[in-house]
């Protein structure tokens, strides 16, 4: 871990055919190249353990995951290169590419590369004060972590262009509503939720599950290494500009940004 990353933990364990992937990075669970390296690592050795049928990703704390840190000190204020952020998708892509079923469990803020990780699971489930956010137009900046390809798909072209446009952020019930999640949890009964729908895969034929997903997710790997690639260089484009700079600013002061189209 280079200077200046935070510092994160992760845990993996089988219990009862479900493999549960555990993170933590306080005190908001910012994404960073090591965690989600982390975390690939882990679905990978999963995918290799007879053990596990379906995989449960969780984190700790009371936001899922706030996304990419910009503001001074995190691990993206400074990627002028954008090797960074190439690097984090090529991450996005391996996540992408495991075998068995991906379950995600939301609590609190799913921002940004937040909600990108949150859409690589089969399914989601969250809390009804949930709170999700394809947050990049208020930081002067394009939607990355294949948000642009995997979002349309789960809940169409009209709701993510929503999302994606406004930047607003949406309730779990909403998001309940409109496809992004598949069930809602009580904000203390989030964990025995996500286990017993795992447990509904758990209990089926595991190479029946592992044939019929990769029908159901066939190329959908390929889709976002294709995005990200194409996001990324949107993303360095604006990075250069005015507007990226105050969206930044903005954001970390809670204000609206006032942007000058430079």
């Amino acid at each position: 871990m280079t200077a200046g990353q935070k510092a994160f933990r992760l845990a993996s364990v089988v219990e009862g055919h479900i493999g549960v992937v555990t993170f933590a990075s306080p005190p908001y669970n910012h994404v960073s190249v090591p965690l989600l390296r982390a975390i690939a690592d882990a679905l990978y050795a999963l995918d290799q353990d007879d053990a596990c049928r379906v995989v449960l990703l969780q984190s700790e704390g009371k936001v899922f995951c706030a996304g990419a840190d910009f503001t001074a000190g995190g691990d993206f204020a400074q990627d002028n290169e954008n090797a960074q952020t190439l690097e984090l998708y090529a991450q996005a892509v391996r996540l992408y590419s495991n075998r068995k079923p991906l379950i995600v469990a939301v609590q609190g803020a799913a921002i940004g590369a937040g909600l990108g990780l949150a859409l690589v699971g089969d399914f989601r489930i969250a809390t009804d004060d949930a709170r999700f956010s394809a947050n990049f137009v208020k930081l002067g900046f394009h939607a990355g972590f294949g948000i642009s390809v995997r979002l349309p798909e789960i809940v169409g072209g009209q709701k993510a262009a929503r999302m994606l446009l406004t930047a607003e952020r949406i309730s779990g019930v909403t998001a309940f509503d409109w496809g992004l999640v598949d069930e809602l949890a009580a904000p203390g009964d989030l964990a025995r939720s996500a286990r017993a729908f795992a447990a509904l895969i758990a209990e089926n034929a595991p190479l029946a599950v592992e044939a019929t997903r990769e029908t159901l997710r066939a190329g959908l790997a390929d889709r976002i290494r294709a995005a990200t690639a194409k996001e990324a260089v949107l993303q360095a484009g604006l990075k250069q500009t005015q507007d990226f700079a105050e969206g930044i600013k903005a954001v970390s002061e809670r204000r609206a940004g006032a942007f000058v189209r430079g």
